[in-house]
């Protein structure tokens, strides 16, 4: 099936004039060097046994920050539009740390390729860690202080802004469950780390503003929730999983409010900080991997794509079936992303903002991807599916440039059009790589 997909013969329809194309990565997961910065929560994280898989760590990861200008001439043979790469807090508040981004952005900017900065992805200062991290409410005015920072030194070459990364499964896998950095198990203890996180976007977009910025968004993770029945539990637990992962995190930025029930778990003056959570976007970044089968809790542990979840949550997450499934396991479904986006259109109306797609990508192994090719055809084909419908997206972005270091999961796990050696550190592109250059130059 996967296989077919890939040798469609007809071209992938145009999109509209001034599409984005792009590709995306984070810091923490390329950039090594990490003698040269601030301690962050990963690095505390990935050195306590078993935490990571493959007992692997990020301290050279793919030496993106001493090989940068290597990987600026792949993404100029790539032929993108634009780099969505994340800035390190913890770097920036090291001695020289904004330097390396200043050459970074000089170097994309030379190569004629748009500087997407995200501003935090995952990687908080372990020293702001120690204070309560997200869980403290200071946090967000620190955070928004470090945006200025950056801003004030990149803005006059960095014209498209993206404040923070999936705060769901920070929140969730972070502060949750315990499977990702800091390494919390709080459950629903966990909710105010997901406001303050939101508090910190709303101070960050003033700040944007502030420095001049006029193109701001969020890049928050979404997809469809399937019940696993029509009967009523498992509709019940397919709405609650939905609340958690979708609504909760998109309402207050879009809406500037929180789902019936949840503002009253949250800390602090929320009327007052939602009308900051709520400051205008000029785009509404969407990550989307796949859609989610949820049913009734059923009384266990389930593993999950390299997860657990447990018992005690009032849901529990099942396999699709029928459908393809990458090499971590991840159901293969493209039309999600199309029942996704117009679904999106119509709950929220005019609400919405236009929707850059921030991530879309897979795990495969092999230099002769085919199965990756067939993921990215099958998505960029339901992505444009939603524009026929009416949804305005402006801009698609591959998860990722390289391999990298795939979090708690270390380098098991291969999203990248480049493939790199973690001995050598050398890049080779891989097929994926040529079929979306090839892309490119067709929409062009």
């Amino acid at each position: 099936m996967i296989r077919r997909m890939a040798t469609e013969e007809h071209a992938i329809p145009r999109f509209p004039a001034g599409f984005l194309w792009g590709v995306s990565t984070s810091a923490h997961q390329i950039e090594g060097a990490a003698d040269e910065r601030e301690r962050s929560v990963w690095d505390t994280f990935t050195a306590e046994p078993g935490r990571v898989k493959d007992g692997s760590t990020a301290a050279v990861a793919c030496d993106h920050y001493h090989r940068y200008r290597e990987d600026v001439s792949l993404l100029a043979g790539l032929g993108v539009d634009a780099y969505r790469f994340s800035v390190s807090w913890p770097r920036v508040r090291s001695e020289g740390g904004l330097d390396f981004y200043d050459r970074l952005v000089d170097e994309l900017v030379g190569a004629g390729v748009r500087p997407v900065p995200t501003l935090f992805h995952w990687d908080l200062p372990e020293s702001l860690q120690e204070e309560g991290g997200w869980l403290n409410r200071d946090t967000a005015s620190r955070f928004a202080e470090y945006v200025s920072l950056v801003a004030d030194r990149l803005g006059d070459r960095v014209t498209k802004w993206i404040t923070l990364n999936e705060p769901a499964e920070h929140t969730m896998f972070g502060h949750a469950l315990g499977a990702h950095a800091p390494g919390k198990q709080l459950m629903f203890d966990a909710l105010p780390a997901a406001h303050h996180q939101l508090l910190g976007h709303g101070l960050a977009v003033q700040a944007l503003r502030a420095a001049g910025a006029t193109d701001i968004g969020i890049a928050n993770s979404h997809g469809p929730t399937w019940p696993a029945s029509q009967e009523q539990p498992d509709v019940e637990a397919a709405d609650f999983y939905d609340l958690l992962l979708n609504r909760l995190f998109a309402e207050p930025v879009l809406l500037g409010e929180y789902p019936s029930g949840l503002g009253e778990l949250m800390p602090g003056d929320v009327a007052a900080d939602l009308k900051v959570i709520s400051e205008p976007l000029d785009f509404y970044g969407v990550n989307y991997y796949a859609p989610t089968r949820v049913g009734a809790p059923q009384g266990a542990d389930i593993e999950f794509g390299g997860l657990t979840i447990p018992a005690e949550l009032p849901f529990s997450v099942q396999e699709i079936e029928g459908v393809p499934v990458t090499d971590f396991g991840w159901p293969v479904v493209p039309e999600g992303l199309t029942e996704l986006l117009t679904g999106m259109r119509e709950r929220y109306g005019d609400r919405l903002p236009p929707v850059v797609i921030t991530e879309n990508g897979c795990s495969y192994e092999g230099m002769d991807d085919q199965n990756r090719i067939a993921y990215l055809d099958g998505h960029v084909r339901a992505l444009h599916k939603a524009v026929e419908a009416g949804v305005d997206v402006r801009g698609y972005f591959v998860w990722s440039l390289m391999d990298n270091f795939e979090w708690a999961e270390g380098y098991a796990r291969r999203f990248g059009l480049v493939h790199v050696d973690f001995e050598t550190l050398a890049r080779t592109p891989k097929a994926s790589y040529a079929w979306y250059r090839d892309l490119l130059r067709a929409q062009r």
